[in-house]
């Protein structure tokens, strides 16, 4: 008797999953036709979606090639240091470890006298005034220490250490102020401040545009919906669950979705490829980002077909709502 209640409740557990199976397989049925029922409605929602997430994904690359530019403009702003020509390679390499110990400090390169003169006179080869100079200023050039620092914009701990330590005090040039505290200090807060500056506008835009997109394909699948609203009361009245009612037009939005990942993919590599040389012309630091996407493409493409259908169902769900509600 139990064994015959267990084949009962085996066979009805069957019976339950393929039923449910019948009305995915029809739901997905229903929601392809719906895709291909409105040509121009369809080319429209892809459109918008194609939209949406090449302005994303073009966010995302912009982010990340502004993120690198900032580092490589923060990696080439240094500070500078000049210590007597007399300090000895010794005292110039303690000091040197010491600046290396303050923990707002990432770099610190000592170019000695010897080696200043002779860049001074390979950038001034063809200036025979300023070799002249030169000859004549000889041990006058004094040493550098090249500090490079996490924020450029807070130079304290660095100024702080000039003004107390003491073997730095001992060897300083009283001749060649530190840089952020001459005529360059102005520069280099500039370029700090514009720093900054890039980095917000970069994430502001970045949210502001991705706000606006996904509202214009909310509004793209609510009209797709309104133009079958009297096919969503027709099921209601013949006793279709919600979650039927509801699947086709989820199946259509992630259909919408995949095929936008597709285009904005493509369209959004094609992109910085095309940009990659005229970026390149200006500084901007964009190759690591061309690298990043062409090794990692796969993820790439999933996670924008994964974002196209996320946005797809969501804006579905939200649109569907109205016409479901009693």
């Amino acid at each position: 008797m139990s064994r015959r209640k267990i084949d009962a409740k085996t066979f009805a557990l069957q019976k339950r999953k393929r039923r449910q199976w019948l009305t995915f397989v029809r739901m997905c049925r229903y929601g392809i036709n719906n895709f291909s029922r409105n040509a121009w409605l369809t080319i429209a929602a892809t459109a918008m979606m194609t939209l949406t997430l090449f302005i994303i994904m073009l966010a995302l690359m912009a982010r990340n090639v502004l993120t690198d530019s900032v580092s490589q403009i923060r990696n080439n702003v240094n500070m500078s240091i000049y210590v007597k020509p007399e300090t000895t390679d010794k005292d110039a390499a303690k000091i040197r470890q010491e600046l290396l110990e303050l923990s707002s400090v990432r770099r610190v390169d000592y170019i000695s006298p010897s080696e200043g003169r002779k860049v001074y006179a390979e950038n001034n080869k063809e200036n025979v005034k300023a070799l002249d100079a030169l000859n004549a200023a000889i041990n006058k050039i004094p040493g550098t220490l090249r500090v490079n620092i996490e924020d450029i914009n807070n130079p304290s701990e660095l100024k702080s250490f000039v003004d107390s330590n003491e073997l730095l005090k001992k060897n300083i040039d009283p001749a060649n102020s530190p840089s952020f505290e001459s005529d360059r200090k102005e520069a280099i807060e500039k370029i700090g401040q514009w720093v900054n500056f890039a980095d917000k506008v970069g994430i502001t835009a970045s949210i502001v545009l991705t706000i606006i997109s996904s509202l214009i394909v909310f509004n793209t699948i609510r009209m797709a919906i309104f133009n079958r609203k009297e096919e969503i009361k027709m099921m209601k009245l013949i006793g279709a669950d919600k979650g039927f009612i509801r699947g086709p037009f989820i199946v259509e939005a992630v259909v919408y979705g995949f095929i936008a990942a597709l285009l904005a993919t493509g369209l959004g590599i094609l992109a910085i490829y095309a940009s990659r040389e005229k970026l390149e012309t200006y500084g901007v630091s964009v190759m690591p980002t061309v690298e990043l996407v062409t090794v990692y493409i796969g993820f790439v493409l999933i996670g924008m077909i994964a974002l196209g259908a996320t946005i797809g169902v969501i804006s579905s769900l939200f649109a569907t709502r109205k016409y479901l509600k009693i």
